[in-house]
């Protein structure tokens, strides 16, 4: 008979919590995980491949342990005069997130964020022993630069996480909002940015705020506009003080050669990678205006996914669609449905499938 977690010597502050785990489907639609649906470019591909192949000829030794190389290719590409110091970078914007909190949270600490917002945000507090608090947005999930910093405050906490855009409501973040906040908290703020690439041209990206703001940090991520969600590989941005705080906590090598190899590689093909977000929005866009005049009440929105409030709970309306092949995510508790903009041929599907339910899900069923 096996055991089960009761047994076990298991710290007492992670009894009771559930792992992080979103669905994983086998439907032939699936949208309701945020991955970027298109695959990457054949050319590209084959480029990723080829420096696999050169990375595999040294694998019996240990990568880069400063991942140079990886580095200065995300300055080059996020611009702004940064340099390859100002840099990180580690598997997937989770672990980013988790140096940051390794680094400047952990017991007898707290770090905060503006509820409903990244489900991991609260996971990765706990698990490195921090104490999470949960600030509110208004009714329609946006955050005023002066009740934001209110909210600092009043918490006072040692880490503080602005998604920009939100998750998972895709709502913007002005960048007023980050300035008050970053003048209100003592401690680290981290500026999320895993979706600034969906946002408008125009939108302003808090990396435009570091100089002189050796508090702030930008994270993103690789997974959305580069299509790389399978390859686990996040970056931030910030004062180099902050990037040596970060070789205290890390684990040695955590960038394996051939992860450092297939980043690298997609980097170099980055006006390629981003051309397909360009396709994304256009189907986001679609896919808006198609709720619309399905009757669909919609909130604002900067990301690759749609989010609109349903005539009936999201869980109803995605249990439906379900069978339909066509699988979004729902969100019972806000009355409201969440979905990917897929690729032409995906999110046709997702609206056909959606058309029949009648005007604002109100036919799904029960």
């Amino acid at each position: 008979m096996s055991a089960s977690l009761d047994d076990l010597p298991l710290r007492a502050d992670l009894r009771g919590l559930t792992p992080y785990g979103a669905p994983q489907a086998p439907l032939p639609v699936a949208l309701n995980v945020n991955e970027n649906t298109h695959p990457v470019p054949e050319d590209v591909a084959d480029d990723i491949l080829d420096s696999l192949a050169r990375a595999l000829r040294d694998v019996n030794r240990y990568p880069d342990r400063e991942f140079t190389a990886l580095r200065e290719g995300f300055a080059d590409y996020l611009g702004h005069g940064l340099s390859a110091d100002q840099i990180w970078a580690a598997n997937g914007s989770n672990e980013v997130l988790q140096h940051l909190l390794q680094a400047f949270a952990g017991p007898g600490r707290t770090a905060f964020g503006f509820a409903p917002t990244y489900s991991m945000y609260p996971l990765l507090t706990r698990a490195t022993g921090a104490t999470y608090l949960a600030g509110t947005r208004g009714v329609d999930y946006t955050l005023s630069a002066a009740d934001a910093a209110a909210q600092i405050e009043a918490a006072d906490p040692d880490v503080v996480f602005l998604c920009a855009p939100n998750n998972p409501t895709g709502t913007p973040l002005g960048i007023d909002v980050i300035e008050a906040v970053y003048e209100a908290a003592r401690g680290i703020v981290i500026v999320d940015e895993a979706y600034q690439a969906f946002a408008p041209r125009q939108s302003r990206s808090a990396l435009t705020l570091l100089p002189g703001r050796e508090r702030l940090v930008v994270s993103r991520t690789m997974s959305k506009a580069f299509a790389f969600a399978g390859a686990r590989v996040g970056y931030l941005a910030a004062d180099p003080a902050v990037i040596d705080a970060l070789r205290l906590v890390r684990l040695p090598y955590h960038l394996s050669a051939l992860t450092q190899a297939a980043a690298g590689a997609a980097l170099r093909h980055a006006p390629a990678m981003l051309a397909m977000v360009d396709e994304i929005v256009a189907q986001r866009d679609r896919i808006s205006a198609t709720l619309d005049a399905l009757g669909y009440e919609p909130f604002e929105l900067d990301q690759l996914r749609v989010v609109r409030r349903c005539r009936r709970p999201g869980g109803h309306v995605a249990g439906t669609l379900r069978p339909r092949r066509a699988d979004p995510r729902r969100r019972a508790a806000h009355r409201a449905l969440r979905v990917t903009a897929g690729t032409e041929a995906e999110s046709t599907a997702f609206l056909d499938a959606l058309a029949s339910l009648g005007p604002g899900g109100a036919h799904a069923a029960r």
